[in-house]
């Protein structure tokens, strides 16, 4: 069995590979949501990432979807206390920004939506530099104080405002984060690391990445001259044109022809022996893609293994 890891300094304890929420209620409808939550639990995994905004881009949507489909699926299951479920605030088109009043009133949708009474996990979704960092941890304090939140984490901050936010935190005696959502992959490696890492890591934070897979450019579905019906084909296809892309789907083909699993389980595979990381986030819209994704958590890639990747995508 695929041993825990624990959030930071949280408690919580979450299957090395998060279920990203963001494609339920856009390209995964009700019946395929539940199906794909179904599989992805069924093989171990407790761990759901979404965002009050998903999926607020979707022609018809307005932010939300993915959170009423999850908040479904729990009420059906009833395994609510057995998932632990991360969401986000500050980028639904009703409640933009992180303001204190902003982030009560989201957090309140929230937890309306999901069906529950406590959001295990609470990120902020985008830095708001218009808000001091003492309003913002104040703000998000109060909801871990009524019980509505247990633990706070932030997404696409800088690593001076992240420091910031912890020195705050710890000053006041107030609640900290105790995770960092950064953008992370083998192909886009400077978002994170360098002074980022270096600041979660010091204060033991959990790295918890999105665009693991590079919005499906390293599940190797994507070659030179082949088209992918796909809502995320531009983002991923983009990593075609450049030769370090080609080199990592180069060494990504050779290692998982040898060790017999699938690209993606690779790709993710690399990105969860990174320092701080404590399981990346990959989405699924259907049952047969969910494997490859859960595979993850059981592969241990050799050091050299792990040398060839980092040195192919430099």
């Amino acid at each position: 069995m695929t041993s825990l890891r624990t959030l930071g300094s949280s408690g919580l304890t979450v299957f090395p590979l998060a279920l990203g929420g963001n494609v339920f209620g856009w390209t995964a409808d009700e019946a395929r949501t539940f199906a794909v939550l179904d599989a992805y639990t069924a093989a171990g995994g407790n761990f759901v990432d979404t965002a009050d905004s998903y999926s607020s881009w979707a022609p018809g949507n307005e932010g939300g979807e993915s959170e009423t489909l999850i908040g479904k699926w729990l009420a059906a299951r009833r395994n609510r206390s057995d998932v632990v479920v991360a969401t986000k605030v500050g980028a639904h088109p009703r409640h933009k920004g992180l303001s204190a009043t902003t982030i009560k009133a989201a957090a309140e949708e929230s937890l309306t939506r999901l069906g529950t009474d406590h959001i295990d996990l609470y990120y902020t979704h985008f830095d708001d530099p218009s808000v001091p960092v003492e309003e913002i941890i104040t703000a998000l304090d109060q909801l871990v104080k009524d019980g509505k939140v247990r633990a706070i984490a932030a997404s696409n901050i800088s690593a001076e405002r992240l420091q910031a936010s912890l020195t705050f935190s710890e000053r006041e005696g107030l609640a900290r984060y105790v995770a960092l959502q950064p953008h992370y992959n083998l192909v886009s490696r400077p978002t994170y690391e360098g002074e980022l890492q270096d600041t979660a890591a010091r204060a033991g934070l959990a790295a918890v990445p999105y665009y693991a897979l590079a919005s499906g450019f390293l599940t190797g579905k994507y070659r030179p001259g082949t088209t992918v019906d796909s809502a995320r084909a531009q983002g991923a296809s983009k990593h075609l044109e450049s030769e370090r892309g080609l080199k990592v789907l180069d060494v990504l083909d050779r290692i998982a022809q040898a060790r017999g699993a699938e690209i993606a389980t690779v790709a993710l595979a690399w990105l969860a022996a990174q320092p701080t990381v404590a399981a990346p986030i990959a989405s699924a819209r259907t049952v047969e893609q969910v494997p490859a994704l859960v595979a993850a958590a059981g592969l241990a890639l050799t050091d050299g293994e792990l040398a060839e990747l980092t040195a192919a995508s430099a």
